[in-house]
């Protein structure tokens, strides 16, 4: 999937009033993201994603992950956009849905097992595997 297609299908599961908020959506989640999974994890994401995408999920190498609950997923990229937090758990949702679209089912799966069971409500539907 290229990065207008991804930035498109953001913009339509979130319902953004612009592209830009789209961008900064996006943005968001893939910078939490990369605070929440190993740098190994990030590295694979962002191989499989177009390369503007990609660069959000870099940066982290040697640095070690945090594990944190949902809660504090939203809470983060919310404050990363300055967004209200509602906000921010509908935009989430909208990029996780596009991300396990635009990656290998295998590879998403694996993102998946490395998240806490409180995320469950983020996966339109359950990986295969």
């Amino acid at each position: 999937m290229e990065y207008d297609e991804f930035i498109t299908h953001v913009q339509s599961l979130a319902q953004s009033n612009s592209r830009e908020e789209a961008e900064r959506a996006t943005r968001a989640t893939l910078e939490t993201i990369k605070e929440r999974i190993t740098s190994d994890e990030a590295q694979e994401l962002a191989a499989n994603l177009p390369q503007k995408l990609s660069e959000y999920l870099r940066g982290k190498e040697g640095e070690s992950f945090e594990s944190f609950n949902l809660q504090e997923f939203i809470t983060r990229a919310s404050q990363k956009e300055n967004i209200e937090p509602t906000t921010a758990a509908i935009q989430v949702r909208a990029v996780f849905a596009v991300l396990q679209n635009a990656i290998k089912p295998e590879i998403f799966a694996a993102f998946h097992a490395h998240l806490s069971h409180d995320y469950e409500e983020l996966f339109a539907t359950t990986p295969t595997s």
